[in-house]
């Protein structure tokens, strides 16, 4: 897992906003989310009104961590898809690039097999498109300045909050 914060810009935002949103269309789903290893919620398409995204954030990472220390238990390494089945709704969860986590709820208007067969290619896209935003953190700005608080110094932090 790395380690480097993501900068991601409005280009990059758009770019996986696209995939999510192709995704609902093409599994039937209710709804996608994209969370970090974190808990921080990246972006989010579909239907879902009125959810906790913070929660559902949260929680995904949380089960993320939880059953990675419960592969190591049994000599795995990770395990990268996960699914939860209830009355109504449905969970597909996948790792994506091991610091990604997308989340796709759906109904019975889909199958578990179109939900895969779509997770598959778009987990495709969205972890070149993550492995893009990695590239630019890591060599700064795409404009060349670095990063776009390296010119902020402490005395101009000092003056923000004088009043």
């Amino acid at each position: 897992m790395h380690d480097t914060q993501l900068v991601m810009y409005d280009e990059d935002y758009r770019k996986i906003l696209a995939v999510i949103q192709r995704l609902v269309r093409d599994a039937n789903a209710k709804g996608i989310f994209v969370v970090d290893r974190n808990g921080q919620l990246i972006g989010e398409a579909g239907e879902m009104r009125g959810v906790d995204t913070t929660s559902l954030a949260s929680l995904t990472a949380g089960c993320i961590a939880a059953t990675g220390g419960l592969a190591k238990l049994v000599g795995e390494d990770d395990f990268p898809v996960h699914f939860h089945q209830g009355q109504r709704d449905n969970l597909h969860i996948t790792l994506v690039s091991n610091r990604i986590i997308l989340v796709v709820i759906f109904d019975d208007r889909s199958s578990l097999g179109l939900v895969r067969l779509r997770v598959k290619k778009a987990g495709a896209e969205l972890a070149k498109i993550f492995e893009e935003i990695l590239k630019k953190t890591e060599r700064g700005n795409p404009q060349g300045g670095g990063s776009p608080f390296a010119e902020i110094t402490d005395d101009d932090i000092d003056n923000l909050f004088s009043l």
